[in-house]
């Protein structure tokens, strides 16, 4: 059952088969992986949770490993893969009008650049060919050379991993469905903090922008690619 399914009603599910939602976008011929803040900050440490403020908390660490499966399948046929990775001046003068609503600015175990919790986690195993790019707000897309980066390597599909789903996860997956790429969202790939939060969002992403999909049939369709 989809995470979401819960949450339906009946009257719900008649309006999503009456409005014809959901329809299957499908994978194309030229997938990219991009991964979206899997940083220190976001998952933390096991045994020491409290010292992470924006922590995911066991949704995090549970992610990680298919978030690994899919980038060695990826990498395994040459398909690029991009990090995003949130970053904001100790000083928060680039935080604009987010910093109304988080105030961490005195914990090195937030975003702050060039601090721990900025780190992407060392279980990406980030690689020579990857990309890194640091971004200021929700969207991979925003203020980022990430679109350019999509074209010149004429990508069709964009498989997105990594949290949360409510914020910045789904804030690339709209950027990339208006930017017209077949977006994928690996299930087991991305996290949140609040379950409903990360249900809803999965649904609304399934039923308008993308195709949310199990993270063993992304490797399957990596695997059928052609060898590079």
């Amino acid at each position: 059952m989809k995470p979401w399914e819960q949450y339906l009603s009946d009257d719900d599910r008649a309006v999503i088969q009456r409005a014809k939602f959901s329809r299957r976008m499908d994978f194309g011929a030229r997938p990219a992986i991009v991964v979206i803040d899997v940083q220190r900050f976001m998952i933390g440490k096991a045994d020491a949770p409290m010292d992470w403020p924006s922590n995911s908390g066991a949704a995090g660490h549970a992610a990680i490993p298919h978030i690994q499966h899919v980038l060695r399948a990826a990498r395994a046929q040459k398909v690029p893969c991009f990090f995003a990775a949130f970053e904001v001046d100790a000083s928060g003068k680039d935080m604009g009008v987010y910093r109304r609503k988080r105030d961490l600015l005195d914990t090195q175990n937030w975003c702050l650049a060039g601090s721990t919790g900025a780190e992407i986690l060392p279980e990406m195993e980030v690689a020579g060919e990857d990309i890194v790019f640091v971004k200021k707000k929700p969207s991979g897309f925003h203020g980022t050379p990430l679109l350019g980066y999509l074209v010149e390597r004429q990508i069709d599909t964009v498989i997105v991993m990594g949290g949360s789903t409510s914020n910045c996860v789904r804030a690339t997956v709209f950027d990339a469905s208006s930017y017209n790429f077949r977006t994928i969202v690996v299930q087991e790939g991305v996290f949140d903090r609040i379950p409903i939060s990360h249900a809803i969002s999965l649904f609304d992403m399934d039923r308008q922008f993308a195709d949310v999909v199990p993270s063993a049939e992304v490797v399957q369709y990596l695997g059928s690619l052609p060898r590079p």
